[in-house]
């Protein structure tokens, strides 16, 4: 079985750094997990989802010239369980039912609502113009 991007593979963790995870491929290959491959969610400590001697499923993102191979677990879950909106959360179904013009509409008023409230909490910080004193 050669190594070929998005091929699905098992490997074994051989090692933990601060930025990711080494995995032992078939044929004696060693590729990287990234952090931010690793789980849907934000990872802050690899150490808390993987250990050395796991044997995960991994998906080949990349192979460089150089011989180095890029891996997702996060990719190899992905596409085998689930696709990618069911529609279950209320937020993504409002969104793709609003046109254009709404969504632009609703950006725009909550960014002026975000603008104003920043411009009222450094003007008090700094002391400016309508800043209660006393």
């Amino acid at each position: 079985m050669s190594i070929e991007v998005g091929s699905k593979l098992q490997g074994k963790v051989t090692g933990i750094t601060k930025f990711g995870a080494f995995v032992e491929l078939p044929e004696g290959a060693t590729g990287l997990v990234h952090i931010s491959e690793v789980a849907d969610s934000y990872v802050k400590d690899i150490n808390e989802h993987l250990k050395v001697g796991d044997v995960v499923e991994v998906r080949v993102i990349n192979v460089e010239k150089d011989g180095k191979i890029g891996l997702s677990i996060k990719k190899a879950k992905e596409q085998a369980s689930r696709p990618r909106n069911k529609g279950n959360d209320r937020a993504s179904d409002r969104a793709s039912k609003e046109s254009f013009e709404q969504k632009i509409s609703r950006f725009l008023k909550e960014s002026e609502d975000r603008l104003a409230s920043l411009k009222r909490h450094t003007e008090s910080k700094r002391g400016g113009r309508g800043a209660r004193r006393g």
